[in-house]
């Protein structure tokens, strides 16, 4: 995809839906197809979202290095407690109760697919949360974590995306 064919899809997932909240999504995880270890959901403006998930499972030496150190680099108020996947798809839920329309950008797959996984909490059971959309935004050249205050760091690189999406705009 082009940087025209970007601007395109920007514009199609924010100004042009009008006054639908944009909700810029990270994760973290524990390797190639590992289990979530933390989420950000950063909007337009307003109130930021930070979880840490207890994932339960010997963490990868890659991640380990990387990313473990840095779950807590975030500001004091937002430090997340390790919580139970169940506890991080509640939480997920009531950010989003007050949104009928939540858009959830994120510049790679398995944001989306770990997010979505997150919200199943049962067999036969999901979180109480709105009708999502969800809008792959593939950005040639960009890297969050090249362009993130604390690389890894799904808050940081959430807000990075965030930022470069509003200045493409």
């Amino acid at each position: 995809m082009g940087f025209r064919q970007a601007q395109s899809l920007l514009r199609m997932s924010g100004s042009a839906i009008g006054r639908r909240v944009r909700y810029f999504l990270d994760t973290e995880y524990n390797g190639w197809g590992g289990a979530l270890i933390s989420l950000a959901l950063v909007p337009d403006n307003g109130e930021e979202l930070y979880l840490v998930v207890d994932c339960g499972v010997p963490i990868e030496t890659w991640v380990e290095r990387h990313v473990m150190p840095y779950l807590d680099a975030v500001p004091e108020a937002m430090k997340s407690p390790r919580m139970s996947r169940a506890d991080a798809a509640g939480y997920v839920a009531h950010y989003l109760a007050g949104d009928h329309e939540p858009l959830i950008v994120a510049d790679w797959p398995e944001d989306i697919a770990l997010l979505s996984a997150l919200l199943v909490t049962g067999p036969a059971m999901k979180a109480d949360v709105p009708a999502l959309t969800f809008r792959y935004l593939p950005l040639p050249g960009f890297s969050t974590a090249a362009h993130s205050a604390v690389p890894h760091n799904a808050l940081h690189d959430a807000r990075a995306l965030r930022d470069h999406v509003l200045s493409l705009e």
